[in-house]
């Protein structure tokens, strides 16, 4: 071995060292007899260094995994003696391997054991025991090959190949057949011989059970001599976890569901009558969040077996099942209440089951009430965040607890369906006691009575959250407690989950508003003082500027009376903070945002007249293009490429801004109705020069595209005579990137206005595609991932563009583009169906391609047009779906195929029986299609189905494939 390159393999080594060991390994892995190197220094334990070991067994790995084929049968046989030679070392060696090592060569055994057993090793467990014994380190490695076969046959993890799952299936079923009995065996003395004197050994072999019980046949495990060993390990320290882990798999493991129901009980009593269920007494966490997840298995096991009882009509055995179930909720209860959140996690899955099964009997008796009651009051004081939670600074755990709190909120609203008057009831109680004496309670008590109201918008179950009509009790139950929340004060209440909590919920009840208006200034005050919009804390004046928005959408209507006093008090709020005075805002530019279009909304559905919106609207968006023009001026003079990146993000918040607010008109309410035109007609004067600014051309022209967006929909017509400068501007020296975002805006104006842009569209077509061919061109980094997908995204907004303009109507745009450039145009399109493996450009091209045969393909078509249809369009109906990387497997090329059917049936529409002449007599011929298929073709093609023809043309292409 070359020794130098084996120096890099320290991990301390220097990158050269690291560079040459790297090249080695991959030497090693392609030359005919690197394998075997390294199986001579395994069997004769060359090295003693760890890396270098670690080493072979990978070269080895390789060798098995990707090369094992191509071995001689005294090469193979070599490879086996190997791995048994190292075993066997294994035994003598003073000290044993390191762990990251007996892992590797364990994973090299269980490769070779699905590669070998079924044809060339069928002793392989065998061989491996008669060497193994009960030696501990042997016993050790074992158990490690056995999680790794276990792994390599039945993880979930792993995606296995259809031929490599079916050969899993065999490898198992020949298992069962031949070995499993004594594997069994060999665990069982395993856990005998070490269950007092080796519990890391123990441990191992208690997880191969747990693993391997899930396939092979139970009766192996589920016996008393293997059951009561596992309960004597439930009282032992060192063991009790895995045990109940092992116990788990052995419950969660499918069978009969009477069969089921007697293990689960006869485990329960022993365990109960062993002191397990007594909690309080346990001080060991994480035991019992194993023992809360072996409790949840049992439990959910026997509802499982109540279901099928009752699905089958054995009434006796499913009231049999439900005493059974019924005995465990006492501690059901005990582990949902613990305070360790993991332990009351691992019980959820029981308890939301059984209040399903609840849910479906007719009558419940008390204690079951007691008990739904009990789960209630369990969930509402779980839902407390405890007094470590970190608000500032959340972390891991805070993460935790808030995954643990959906799960708790999945219960609640499982516990609505049950009983949704108890659920109100209760509710209502914690909320009214917390909130009567709020200013004196706790941060925790406060937010979870705020919050547990807000989790009933959800829970109990209405339309539209229509929650104060209808049920009058329901809808009473609920007013109060809203009123409660917005007079009590306690929008006040020093801590930022109480104040998040109260807005959440506010606007989760806003409907609550339009029942009791006189209300809505309170909460509005709230908003806008030190309790929301400039609150101390950041992250609550973000939500809080959305939550705003929000409420104040859906209350536009009630809005009208605060509307100037509202703009008046967030008018600091609007300011564009510029990059240069050091100011820091309050609100973030994405807050900024829904401030903008909540003043808009504000506006637009007051009930002023025309005048009075188009001034308040003027006095909004006024600042913005003043400070716009300022910045645009100090941009174009700015040295300094940070400081011009500052100007220019500001510069895009204020576009970004004025497109907001247009947010708020609508059908009913346009901008020409609320007499707004001309203030935007303003912004985009004042927005347009910067596509012209030299510097940061990226973000401002994505923001003036966007804006251009907004008014294409919001001033209709009135935008048309911005189009054409701003069109050039964009088209000058651009990217890709910029050409494939451009194309979507002339997409839109071309849907739109159809032949009122035609004129615009004729002038600047050419100009377009150049710039886009020109793009496309340029060439890139053989490897350059992202501009090859920049050029296929480019390719698809190309043809996009060429599919709004046939598809509108328009097609004359492209017909007056002389007769070459025209033929060009044509073309790229028959490349973009045939050439490029992208089915959804493809499909665009066939489109495109059926269109024009519609539009062009009859007798007055252009000169030439029907003979294009003959030399090109029909070839590429074949040619592309017969191209290896058209895969009919794939949906999207499914849906490019079904486009090909529609363009090959326009064209028989168009051309009648002259295009089943080309084809029998010319076409399909020269592809060497059989007489009878030709026919076959085109009967299909001349079924006035349509359908039938589709489904006909897959079919064809999957024979026609090799």
């Amino acid at each position: 071995m070359d020794e130098q390159a084996l120096l890099g393999l320290n991990p301390n080594a220097d990158s050269d060292y690291r560079q040459r060991a790297l090249a080695y390994f991959e030497q090693l892995k392609i030359s005919p007899d690197g394998w075997q190197v390294c199986a001579e220094a395994l069997a004769q334990r060359t090295y003693s260094d760890d890396h270098v070991k670690f080493f072979c067994f990978q070269v080895l790995e390789h060798q098995i995994k990707f090369k094992y084929s191509e071995l001689t049968a005294a090469q193979q046989q070599l490879i086996r003696e190997t791995l048994i030679t190292w075993l066997q070392a294994q035994m003598l060696n003073p000290q044993p391997e390191k762990t990251f090592i007996r892992n590797k060569a364990a994973q090299v055994f269980a490769l070779l054991f699905v590669t070998e057993y079924l044809t060339k090793w069928p002793k392989y467990f065998f061989d491996i025991l008669s060497v193994v014994d009960l030696n501990p380190r042997g016993v050790d490695l074992y158990l490690r090959i056995l999680m790794a076969i276990d792994a390599e046959l039945v993880d979930r993890d792993v995606v296995h190949t259809s031929e490599e799952a079916r050969r899993n299936t065999l490898i198992k079923d020949t298992m069962r057949e031949q070995c499993i009995p004594n594997l069994v065996e060999s665990w069982y003395q395993i856990l005998q011989n070490y269950q007092y004197t080796n519990s890391e050994v123990t441990c191992q072999c208690l997880e191969v059970v747990g693993a391997y019980v899930s396939w092979i046949d139970l009766t192996l495990i589920a016996n008393d001599r293997f059951i009561n060993m596992l309960l004597g390990h439930m009282s032992v320290e060192v063991l009790r976890e895995e045990a109940c882990d092992c116990l788990f798999e052995i419950v969660n493991k499918g069978m009969d569901p009477i069969d089921k129901m007697k293990l689960v009980e006869s485990l329960c009593q022993v365990l109960q009558s062993a002191g397990f269920f007594s909690i309080e007494q346990e001080e060991d966490v994480d035991f019992l969040a194993r023992f809360s997840k072996l409790v949840n298995g049992m439990g959910q096991s026997l509802i499982v077996s109540w279901t099928k009882l009752v699905k089958n009509g054995d009434m006796k055995n499913a009231q049999e099942a439900l005493q059974a179930i019924e005995t465990k909720v006492a501690l059901m209860l005990q582990l949902l209440i613990h305070e360790d959140d993991d332990i009351s996690s691992n019980i959820i899955g029981f308890c939301y089951d059984y209040l399903h099964i609840l849910k479906q009997l007719t009558v419940l008796s008390d204690q079951q009430k007691a008990n739904v009651e009990a789960i209630m009051l369990a969930v509402m004081k779980k839902l407390t965040y405890d007094e470590e939670y970190n608000f500032e600074n959340e972390g891991e755990d805070e993460a935790m607890f808030v995954e643990y709190r959906k799960q708790l909120k999945l219960l609640l609203d499982r516990l609505a369906q049950v009983s949704p008057e108890l659920l109100l009831a209760s509710v209502r109680r914690v909320f009214s006691t917390t909130l009567q004496n709020w200013q004196a309670t706790r941060f925790m008590e406060v937010e979870v009575a705020i919050r547990l109201l807000y989790m009933l918008a959800e829970a109990l179950p209405v339309s539209h959250g229509a929650h104060f009509s209808g049920d009058v009790s329901k809808a009473t139950a609920l007013q109060d407690m809203i009123r409660t929340l917005v007079t009590s004060g306690v929008s006040a209440y020093q801590h930022t989950s109480v104040t998040l909590e109260f807005f959440e919920t506010v606007v989760r009840y806003e409907k609550f508003f339009a029942v009791e208006p006189q209300h809505i200034p309170c909460v509005l005050m709230a908003f806008l003082d030190q309790r929301g919009l400039r609150h101390s804390s950041p992250k609550v004046r973000s939500r809080t500027a959305y939550l705003f928005s929000r409420f104040v959408k859906s209350l536009n209507k009630q809005m009208n009376a605060f509307i100037e006093d509202i703009l008046n008090r967030i008018q600091d709020l609007l300011e564009l903070s510029p990059p240069e005075n050091g100011y820091q805002s309050l609100l973030s530019s994405d807050d900024q945002l829904f401030i903008y279009e909540t003043a808009g909304v504000l506006i637009v559905n007051s009930d002023y007249p025309a005048e009075r919106k188009q001034a308040l609207m003027r006095n909004l968006l006024t600042p913005l293009m003043e400070k716009f023009k300022i910045l645009l001026e100090k941009l174009m003079l700015a040295q300094d490429e940070e400081r011009q990146a500052a100007l220019a993000d500001c510069l895009n918040h204020a576009v970004g801004f004025a497109s907001r607010t247009s947010k708020a008109f609508s059908n009913k309410q346009t901008v020409k109705q609320c007499g707004c035109s001309e203030v935007y007609l303003d912004c985009l004067q004042t927005f347009l020069p910067a596509l012209s600014c030299p510097l940061q051309k990226e973000i401002l022209r994505s923001g003036v595209r966007t804006f251009l967006h907004r008014m294409i929909i919001c001033l209709e017509e009135e935008v048309l005579p911005f189009i054409p400068s701003a069109s050039e501007h964009m088209l000058k020296d651009c990217e890709a990137k910029d050409l494939q975002e451009f194309i979507p805006l002339i997409n839109q104006i071309t849907a739109k206005f159809k032949t009122q842009v035609s004129p615009f569209l004729q002038q600047m077509f050419m100009p377009l595609l150049h710039a886009i061919f020109e793009a496309l061109l340029r060439p890139a980094e053989e490897n350059d991932q992202s501009a090859a997908l920049e050029k296929q995204m480019l390719r698809r907004s190309y043809f996009a563009f060429l599919q709004t303009v046939t598809g509108s109507g328009m097609s004359e745009v492209i017909a007056n583009q002389g007769a070459e450039n025209v033929e060009r145009v044509l073309v790229t399109i028959i490349q973009g169906a045939v050439e490029y493996p992208d089915p959804i450009a493809q499909k665009t091209c066939f489109i495109i391609l059926s269109k024009l045969v519609d539009l062009w393909g009859g007798k007055d078509g252009p000169v030439g047009f029907a003979d294009f249809v003959y030399k090109h369009i029909v070839p590429a109906c074949f040619l592309a779906p017969l191209k290896q990387t058209f895969d009919l497997a794939d949906a999207q090329t499914v849906l490019a195929l079904s486009e090909c059917a529609v363009t090959l049936k326009t064209i028989h529409l168009k051309r009648g029986p002259e295009c089943v002449q080309y084809l029998q007599r010319e076409y399909l011929p020269s592809l060497q299609v059989a007489p009878e298929i030709i026919q076959e073709f085109c009967q299909a093609l001349q079924q006035p189905d349509a359908k039938v023809f589709k489904n006909y043309l897959k079919v064809f292409f999957q024979r026609a494939k090799p």
